[in-house]
């Protein structure tokens, strides 16, 4: 029996097949491509299903028709083609159209879609270090790419981690009390299944109204994204209604999962062996990196590094070649924004266009009731990628024993993760996060928190002089 149909179960398909009740067995049977096709778990588009006595016809609770092999396992199910495609769309495989379209040659007939990659990019500005004080050894001058658009120097300063705002420079207890806007609340979601789940945080991560870590787990940051996204189109998303999320999976992109091959360079690093709590300790390693292969490839595809190693069982990460399953997040978002709210009652981050259309909301941490974030109007003044991070105890809290100017080197796990966006209040600003599974359910220290992969494409639909407004 074809390879096909000894896959284990989709964790998608799986969603679908609840209650089934079988039917008499099938013949060899072939469809019309303008009538119905077969969908494979994968995404495929299959022309017919063996009968070699393993495979039965069944029907799912919705009335479709699936195919299950002897193991259990759904190899096909049955869909109407003008559901599965779009109007004027072709109906070979999908792993032809999208090799014709990516320009891929017909000498590589094997060739399946890869996963995306992670872009941090280096377009806005060269890697960073925070730019010294007077007095402070060690200046280095970092100098921006000449495409990049965020209106002169991107020097970072010095006290960029959000533990840099102190109460004192907090909120000021005379403001006026400024609501956030008021968004329709989303349908509840009801008992679904993990795989339902993930579908429902890609397809809003590709929309860019991010759901944050992608773990299969619904709770707030989940509900937050769908009342943005409704607030933005003017749509209702219904999160308990699956064929409706797949459709515009399919429209979006297709399969909410795609598979993976961990390459040399994964495998290599450079990684380090722990990140150590105490800042000295941070100061002496020669970088702030991933930790492992499976920290760096869940922030790679915007996971939950459990659901990454859940989804792959006895997989080992640190070998090249090995084909993962991970999630198919896309494109990144793109546009321009034009101003920057930060819901501290939501912790969200909403970003909109010059015409005030929302096109972009993410998860935060935004402050504490110790370190308050600001409250009223900023702007952004520079950005930063990959900057470094100085620890001053006089300016910045006092962590453990440390009584001396620390520099703390670039990193993913730095204390401002991957990305620094600069606000004109002293030592606020917008940055990343070396715990991105924390974000939105803890309090910072008075910055806003994202995770790096939120923070980055923010940063790049973000320039000098963006207006970021404080709510309540």
């Amino acid at each position: 029996m074809n390879s096909i149909f000894k896959t284990s179960l989709s964790l998608l398909a799986a969603a679908s097949v609840l209650g089934i009740a079988a039917l008499p067995a099938h013949a060899q049977q072939r469809f019309s491509a303008r009538d119905t096709v077969l969908v494979s778990p994968e995404g495929d588009i299959l022309d017919y299903v063996p009968d070699d006595g393993s495979v039965r016809a069944m029907r799912d609770n919705r009335g479709r028709t699936v195919y299950v092999d002897g193991w259990g396992n759904i190899v096909a199910t049955a869909m109407r083609a003008d559901r599965y495609f779009a109007r004027g769309d072709d109906y070979r495989p999908r792993r032809d159209r999208y090799r014709e379209m990516r320009g891929y040659p017909e000498a590589n007939p094997d060739y399946f879609p890869p996963a995306p990659e992670a872009d941090y990019g280096d377009e806005l500005t060269t890697s960073s270090v925070p730019e010294m004080r007077e007095g402070l050894p060690g200046s280095i001058e970092r100098q921006p790419l000449p495409d990049a658009d965020f209106g002169g120097s991107q020097a970072l300063p010095d006290f960029s981690d959000d533990s840099a705002a102190l109460p004192e420079t907090g909120t000021d207890p005379d403001a006026e009390f400024v609501p956030g806007p008021k968004f329709d609340p989303a349908i509840a979601i009801g008992k679904v299944s993990s795989a339902e789940i993930t579908a429902l945080q890609v397809f809003l991560d590709r929309e860019g109204f991010s759901p944050g870590v992608i773990d299969g787990k619904k709770g707030s940051n989940v509900t937050k994204a769908i009342e943005a996204w409704q607030q933005a189109t003017g749509e209702t998303l219904d999160p308990n209604n699956a064929d409706d999320i797949l459709e515009r999976l399919r429209l979006s992109g297709g399969l909410a999962f795609t598979t993976y091959e961990i390459t040399a360079a994964d495998a290599a690093g450079p990684y380090v062996a722990a990140i150590p709590d105490d800042y000295a300790q941070k100061a002496a390693l020669p970088h702030l990196s991933f930790t492992s292969t499976t920290e760096m490839l869940a922030e790679k595809f915007h996971m939950d590094e459990a659901y990454l190693k859940e989804i792959n069982p006895g997989v080992d990460f640190t070998i090249p070649g090995t084909i993962i399953k991970v999630v198919d997040t896309g494109e990144r978002k793109t546009g321009k924004v034009a101003k920057i709210l930060a819901d501290k009652g939501r912790k969200q981050v909403l970003a909109y266009d010059e015409n005030g259309t929302l096109i972009a909301a993410y998860p935060a941490s935004i402050g504490s009731a110790d370190t308050p974030s600001p409250s009223g109007t900023v702007t952004v003044e520079r950005i930063a990628l990959n900057p470094g991070y100085t620890y001053n105890p006089k300016i910045n809290f006092q962590q453990g024993n440390n009584n001396k100017v620390l520099t703390l080197q670039p990193g993913p796990n730095g204390p401002v993760g991957t990305v620094w966006i600069a606000l004109s209040k002293p030592t606020y600003g917008i940055h990343g996060t070396p715990e991105p599974s924390k974000i939105g359910k803890t309090q910072s220290h008075g910055c806003i928190r994202l995770t790096n992969w939120d923070a980055t494409e923010l940063a790049k639909m973000t320039s000098a002089g963006v207006t970021v407004e404080f709510v309540d």
